[in-house]
């Protein structure tokens, strides 16, 4: 028995997420899928983040055992000639049987994506928030500032049963323009259910003018979900890289 790590790129406009679904295609039940066809045994993965439906990924982790002779290192490139177009392994690799991808240390990076322009680009429709109202940039800056540290982040998750520590710490924040796409790109020690969304939501908020950027810390300290703006659109997100540490 061998466990094996896959990084997993895929494009999530036509899936129901990660997870398995009851009522929909998901990432993980075309690898289970495949994998078993291709391995001759049932295999079952475990992801590192179960992303939402729409929303991407560059670099998802996941891990299985397995019995099968096919080194590890091979199973990527067997596997990408069974999976669909927009699903392809970036690598496989044997790992040691007590890794998780969930439990261990990690850096996680997530690009969130706004075009912003008064019309929309149907060529970017799948990849990014269209949002035409203007957008100051350097005040959506100013206040993701604030953000960056360690700090509870109640007020910026959708609250999930069980979850008690709402800590956090965000490593850094950045947002550049380029042409009329507004990245904003955030690393840190882990996020909590739709976190990203919901600072990109507040950044637009700020950027828009519906408050200062230093109001970012009263939400902050507020530890309330009603004080942060909206949750953005899923399909302007990707997970772009898990490093374990």
């Amino acid at each position: 028995m061998k466990r094996v790590k896959l990084t997993v790129a895929y494009d999530g406009t036509n899936y129901h997420g990660w997870q398995i679904q009851p009522n929909g295609n998901t990432i993980e039940a075309e690898l289970n899928r495949h994998l078993t066809e291709l391995l001759g045994e049932e295999i079952s993965v475990v992801g590192a983040s179960r992303t939402d439906a729409g929303v991407h990924a560059l670099g998802n982790v996941a891990v299985f055992d397995t019995r099968a002779r096919m080194p590890a290192d091979k199973i990527s490139y067997a596997m990408n000639t069974r999976l669909p177009a927009d699903i392809r392994i970036q690598d496989s690799c044997e790992v040691a049987a007590d890794f998780h991808p969930r439990f261990c240390r990690t850096v996680k990076t997530y690009e969130y994506r706004i075009l912003n322009r008064r019309f929309p680009d149907p060529t970017k429709r799948l990849y990014s928030f269209f949002y035409y109202y203007p957008l100051d940039v350097e005040k959506m800056r100013e206040a993701g500032a604030y953000l960056v540290g360690e700090h509870d982040f109640q007020s910026f998750c959708t609250k999930k049963p069980g979850q008690e520590n709402t800590v956090r710490i965000i490593y850094s924040l950045n947002i550049e323009k380029e042409g009329d796409m507004i990245v904003l790109r955030v690393t840190g020690n882990g996020f909590l259910y739709n976190m990203v969304r919901i600072i990109a939501g507040t950044l637009i908020r700020a950027g828009g003018g519906f408050f200062s950027p230093e109001y970012m810390n009263t939400i902050l300290e507020g530890r309330d979900r009603e004080l942060a703006g909206e949750t953005a659109r899923p399909e302007g997100l990707t997970l772009v890289e898990i490093k374990y540490i």
